[in-house]
């Protein structure tokens, strides 16, 4: 498995009911399409996407829950201007008061941080016109860096966008 993997598959469930294609997924993504579909093809091996290319919620939600933090660990970088992760984003903001943030490293950032590396390169490119991609991702970063009390609430919000079709 991939860190773009998982990307994909949230992309996936951020469309909702809109079709797609790989080339859309490629394209929205700033990733090739050979990589969408390998992506894909480990996704169906691990269980997490069917034939159908319908993504199996609930294995995904638990492999976040319990793996993404032991498969692909985050090691906190230096501080750095960029856009708002983990619990500074806009969304989290809300719930909780932290005097330093996280951020992935980007020049036209508006934020600083401590810099967290995104899953994939381009990733920043992709968050900047998709709010609910980049609110999972940065779910997702609260789980990798997060303490309980912001990991618990990390876990309920995601149950509830990505267990809720």
């Amino acid at each position: 498995m991939r860190p773009q993997d998982i990307v994909i598959l949230l992309k996936i469930i951020a469309l909702g009911k809109q079709e797609w294609q790989n080339k859309d997924l490629a394209q929205s993504l700033f990733i090739s399409g050979s990589e969408v579909s390998e992506a894909l093809n480990r996704n169906q091996l691990a269980g997490l996407i069917d034939q159908k290319r319908k993504v199996n919620r609930k294995g995904l939600f638990e492999f976040l829950e319990h793996g993404i933090h032991y498969v692909f660990p985050q090691m906190l970088g230096a501080m750095a201007n960029g856009i708002p992760t983990a619990h500074g984003h806009p969304y989290m903001k809300e719930s909780f008061n932290a005097d330093l943030i996280y951020v992935w490293p980007d020049i036209g950032g508006d934020s600083k941080g401590l810099s967290i590396v995104p899953l994939y390169p381009n990733q920043i490119k992709a968050v900047k016109s998709d709010e609910l991609l980049y609110k999972l991702l940065a779910l997702i970063d609260v789980i990798r860096v997060g303490k309980t009390r912001e990991f618990k609430m990390a876990i309920t919000e995601l149950s509830k966008i990505i267990l809720h079709e």
